[in-house]
């Protein structure tokens, strides 16, 4: 009974977390280029005095589903899609460097090329700038030229080059802020095999209809933790009550 108690407390517990992440993954399955979450459990035993008839249920991995989405084609300049294997380099809030597969790009005020969220892409030698009054493309191999529109014909030019790196999933970790990093912390080099698809984006990963049966899946587990919590509570009734009769 005092296993039983453990285990249906503790599985109950990873189960609303699990569930949490599921209702996550769900919220996301219209965001560009996300890339599902994955949780992953263990039974570990109680060690203490006596026999390990306790044990208790763990986290394991926090994982992620780094499987492509589909390719949408949009028609915008500024939106590309990674094709196959690899990401966009960009500079995260306190200057260090992430990598995502959002491809929504913006030009802001500044001249300054951006994710839709405001993050600066990172190119060949740091933040692209563009300059005023162009039109811009964006090449498969993340080339980005420039065309001026005050000219006509106008001359292209080559701005820079957006970083496409392709660092191994075993060295990627999700921040806190959504995007991917290294585990060392140190920039992943660019990648010339990595190819983007320009006038496109990529759509999450996330299965709506997957994810909507493993949350009712989770729902009924909870529910069995649950009753097995409630089994415990009467059988600890009975057992007082064939106490007291011995008494």
């Amino acid at each position: 009974m005092d296993r039983l108690i453990y285990t249906a407390m503790t599985g109950a517990k990873h189960i609303l977390e699990q569930q949490a992440t599921t209702a996550h993954n769900l919220a996301n399955a219209t965001t560009t280029g996300f890339k599902a979450q994955i949780d992953s459990f263990r039974a570990v035993p109680i060690l203490g005095d006596g026999l390990p008839t306790r044990a208790f249920v763990v986290d394991a991995t926090m994982g992620t589903n780094y499987a492509a989405g589909s390719i949408q084609q949009t028609g915008r300049d500024l939106d590309i899609a990674v094709q196959g294997e690899g990401w966009i380099a960009v500079q995260r809030a306190d200057g260090s460097e992430g990598y995502t597969r959002n491809g929504s790009l913006k030009i802001n005020q500044n001249g300054q090329l951006q994710t839709e969220s405001g993050l600066n892409v990172m190119g060949d030698g740091g933040p692209i700038s563009i300059p005023p009054d162009v039109s811009v493309t964006i090449a498969k191999d993340g080339t980005v030229s420039s065309v001026n529109n005050l000219t006509a014909p106008g001359a292209t030019n080559i701005i820079g080059r957006i970083k496409l790196a392709n660092p191994p999933e075993s060295s990627l970790k999700r921040a806190a802020d959504g995007l991917f990093v290294t585990s060392n912390g140190q920039p992943a080099p660019a990648d010339a095999n990595v190819t983007v698809v320009g006038g496109a984006l990529e759509s999450s990963n996330v299965n709506v209809v997957d994810t909507m049966v493993n949350m009712i899946s989770l729902a009924r587990q909870f529910e069995m933790q649950m009753k097995m919590l409630d089994n415990a509570q009467n059988n600890a009734g009975k057992a007082d009550q064939l106490f007291g009769l011995n008494g």
